[in-house]
């Protein structure tokens, strides 16, 4: 009977040591204050998904360009998505939101077999602007068996970039003539 007494007391001693103080002046970030740099305790937070900068949590700052300095995903919705939409064809390695980073794998055209690509895209601002995306290609080419990195010519990074661009356009557009018929 005396050693269920002891164990019971050291169980409830080991529950208690995994509790938190919450007695103390600590204070923590909630979901929607998380953001890509600065202060996680900011709460100027107003912006909804598709006003120009993707945003889970909700809130964002009073710039509706999506260039502000609310919490959330700091990079541009229309910009993210329209990359996902660009290389949809491509098997995806990774997909960042929070930093903006889409990392495909390798990926062969059927017309090439021997010649595979693969992409980095870097979204790097909240408004819908040229120089916040970068692409870069990577190509590898087969000869015995053996892959080999190849050049890629600096065209077609640009191509790849103004399709993406485009496509961010159209999804602007349509987003501001869903808002102008409400």
């Amino acid at each position: 009977m005396r050693s269920h007494f002891i164990l019971f007391v050291a169980a409830g001693l080991a529950l208690t040591a995994c509790g938190a103080d919450m007695s103390s002046d600590t204070v923590f970030p909630s979901s929607n204050r998380i953001k890509r740099g600065g202060d996680a305790y900011d709460t100027n937070l107003d912006k909804g998904m598709f006003d120009g900068s993707l945003n889970l949590f909700g809130g964002g700052s009073d710039d509706k360009e999506g260039g502000g300095v609310g919490s959330g995903i700091a990079v541009n919705s229309f910009l993210w998505r329209a990359a996902l939409d660009t290389v949809s064809f491509m098997p995806l390695s990774s997909a960042d939101p929070f930093g903006g980073v889409i990392l495909t794998d390798w990926y062969s055209p059927p017309e090439t077999p021997s010649e595979r690509f693969k992409l980095n895209i870097f979204i790097l601002d909240r408004q819908l602007r040229a120089d916040g995306l970068r692409v870069a290609i990577f190509k590898e080419t087969e000869k015995d068996g053996v892959w080999r990195t190849a050049t890629t010519e600096t065209k077609t990074t640009i191509n790849i970039e103004n399709r993406i661009l485009e496509r961010a356009r159209e999804l602007r557009l349509s987003a501001a003539a869903i808002r102008g018929n409400r």
